[in-house]
């Protein structure tokens, strides 16, 4: 449910603005005017294909896809659907992402997404069964960082979230096919059937905290400047049942017990 990893810093800060940092936070300020515990301004944008969602963390913008297919089941849980996470870092979010492979902290990212809703069975996937053993609904949510400027475990992990709420599948029906070829999947396009929600159980919600003064200070939300002058990051998600669905301590010094 937790882990540890070890990644740079985003953004290069002197001594003297990390210094200047720090010094504001002893006096309860932060540098964009919020204060420790503020969370910047969240809006959504959604668009008329219900499957993709756009969420605004202040000025980091990201982006989530998600398709589905129908595909065999695995073998081992035949009457499940799937859930993927691809979480991809554009250029032009930051002059430090490069195009190619997925790197480290993206497939890292991934992960934490992964733990923070499949692991934790936030999404039915008993529900994307249709013909157990043969044929079930796979999906696929493509994040796509576009703009960086901090805390993208929240951003991304929300825009995940709210792109699985609004997403509705094709509703299919089963027909005896002919020949002795048994039962057949029929997929109704949306013109002919209203396509179906997902069956969501509970829906987690990911808070980022920098550290700083050997975890003294602690802030929510951290941007872009404040995450390269933390001494450590921890992110943390949970549901509105206060149930702990995924932890992850991100570098810098270890943080007390009574701080957790």
């Amino acid at each position: 449910m937790s882990s540890v990893v070890v990644r740079e810093a985003d953004v290069q800060l002197s001594n003297n603005q990390k210094d200047f940092i720090v010094k504001a936070l002893l006096e309860d300020i932060r540098i964009d005017g919020r204060r420790p515990h503020d969370y910047r301004k969240v809006s959504f944008q959604y668009t008329f294909d219900d499957g993709s969602c756009t969420v605004l963390l202040g000025q980091t913008r990201v982006l989530s896809v998600v398709t589905a297919a129908l595909e065999a089941p695995y073998p081992d849980r035949p009457n499940e659907g799937s859930l993927r996470f691809n979480v991809e870092f554009s250029p032009m979010a930051s002059p430090n992402f490069e195009p190619g492979r997925p790197t480290e902290n993206a497939n890292e990212l991934a992960r934490l997404i992964e733990r923070g809703l499949r692991e934790a069975k936030a999404v039915d996937l008993e529900a994307l069964c249709v013909l157990a053993g043969r044929k079930v609904w796979s999906l696929r949510v493509d994040v796509h960082i576009l703009d960086h400027n901090g805390n993208l475990a929240d951003a991304a992990s929300l825009s995940a979230l709210a792109a699985l709420l609004a997403f509705r599948r094709p509703e299919v029906t089963l027909e005896a096919g002919g020949g002795g070829e048994g039962q057949q999947v029929v997929v109704h396009p949306p013109d002919v059937r209203e396509p179906l929600p997902l069956s969501i159980h509970h829906t987690p919600l990911c808070i980022t905290f920098a550290s700083f003064q050997a975890g003294e200070l602690l802030v929510v939300d951290p941007n872009l400047e404040e995450e390269a002058a933390a001494s450590g990051l921890m992110t943390v998600i949970m549901n509105a049942f206060g149930e702990l669905c995924a932890v992850q301590k991100t570098s810098g010094i270890g943080l007390p017990a009574t701080e957790v």
